[in-house]
């Protein structure tokens, strides 16, 4: 069946379609991972955004109920160069097309995926419609003008928890993946808890989780709507702010309950975590003319001046002319220049723009999460 990708300056390609049929408007982008495509599609921080993959066969390994880090996935849409019709793995349960299929995704493939990577890197994000209807190249770019993009938009409610709980209270689902005698089982037992803290869901991803437990937090998860008084009655020992989707000027909310929280409990940020965390300085963002989303963004640690490979997924930055003095940019960006890391110089809080838990992505940042226990112990003697 042929499929339409309809760009909203004009520019259509059109392809086959797989997955689901229908029709879903949001913002196009891209995504530079070599794998973890289901990763990437269970992604809270998608919700909103029709995303294409760079790599050119999606699909190899099939998809298994074991790699979500939701529990469902959030893309509108899924454009792929070409698809992997037969998955070769043994932890396969279903083919891509099956688990699109299951969830009422449409997907395209036999799209030039380079050449639609080149034109939004250089005409900028942009609004897209995606169809497998019987309708004209023009009429699909008239339903990407009309549709909802990202800019001014609170994904983050759609996609929050609705009530508090405690993550893994039996430490069941946390346990480091092993492989043992050809099949995939877990450690069998994981560290005592050290401290115990809070994790703002704004969309967070499921291995942020285990790898908070793995490194001895024990944590309670609460909605994005969450006030600074509710977290503090918890009494944890430090906040933890998740990624999530959309816009962070649009969540004036969260910058309120963070604010209230600073100076009071220590803090550690991630992705619109930091975003949020910037506004809660007194800062603002801006948009990225194309974002980053991949496993591949190299960041700078302008203390040590090491770099480390991370894995992206955002299309807002923190202005840092907008910081106030107390606060220091600690990474960058080295494609871009942008802000990839802070913190506050007399307070117990720090951010990092990129997602340490890599799902998929390297291990390179992973270091962050026992920072975070050392900045709580500190705050505690």
């Amino acid at each position: 069946m042929r499929a339409i990708l309809a760009l909203e300056d004009g520019r259509h390609f059109e392809g086959e379609s797989f997955g689901a049929t229908g029709t879903r408007v949001g913002e196009i982008c891209f995504n530079t991972a070599m794998t973890g495509y289901q990763e990437v599609l269970t992604d809270p921080s998608y919700r909103g955004q029709i995303v294409a993959m760079t790599y050119p066969l999606i699909g190899n390994y099939g998809t298994n109920s074991l790699d979500q880090e939701s529990r469902s996935p959030h893309v509108r849409g899924f454009v792929i160069e070409e698809l992997s019709e037969t998955p070769s793995n043994w932890r396969s349960e279903m083919s891509l097309d099956e688990y699109l299929h299951k969830w009422d995704i449409p997907g395209v493939q036999r799209i030039d995926t380079r050449a639609l990577t080149r034109h939004l890197r250089t005409r900028g994000a942009m609004k897209a419609c995606l169809t497998t209807e019987e309708i004209s190249p023009r009429e699909a770019i008239q339903r990407a003008i009309e549709g909802e993009g990202v800019i001014g938009m609170d994904y983050v409610r759609e996609v929050s928890t609705p009530e508090v709980y405690q993550w893994d209270p039996n430490d069941e689902l946390s346990k480091p993946w092993t492989i043992a005698n050809g099949s995939e089982t877990n450690q069998p037992s994981l560290p005592p808890i050290r401290f115990r803290v809070v994790a703002y869901d704004y969309g967070i991803k499921q291995n942020i989780l285990r790898l908070l437990r793995q490194k001895r937090f024990g944590v309670t998860v609460v909605p994005a709507s969450t006030t600074a008084e509710e977290v503090i009655a918890l009494g944890p020992d430090g906040v933890f702010l998740s990624n999530g989707p959309g816009d962070p000027a649009a969540l004036p909310y969260t910058h309120k309950a963070v604010g209230g929280l600073m100076g009071k409990i220590p803090i550690f940020g991630i992705c619109l975590g930091h975003q949020i965390l910037g506004f809660a300085f007194g800062g603002s963002t801006f948009k990225l003319k194309f974002g980053h989303r991949g496993a591949n963004q190299p960041v700078k640690d302008l203390k040590s001046g090491k770099v480390a490979i991370t894995a992206q997924n955002h299309g807002f930055a923190v202005d840092p002319e907008s910081l106030p003095s107390n606060v220091e940019v600690t990474h960058i960006n080295l494609n871009d220049g942008t802000v990839e890391g802070m913190r506050h110089k007399e307070l117990p809080i720090f951010s990092v723009q990129y997602h340490p838990e890599a799902a998929p992505g390297p291990h390179d940042a992973s270091y962050f999460f026992g920072q975070f226990a050392d900045l709580i112990e500190k705050e505690k003697k």
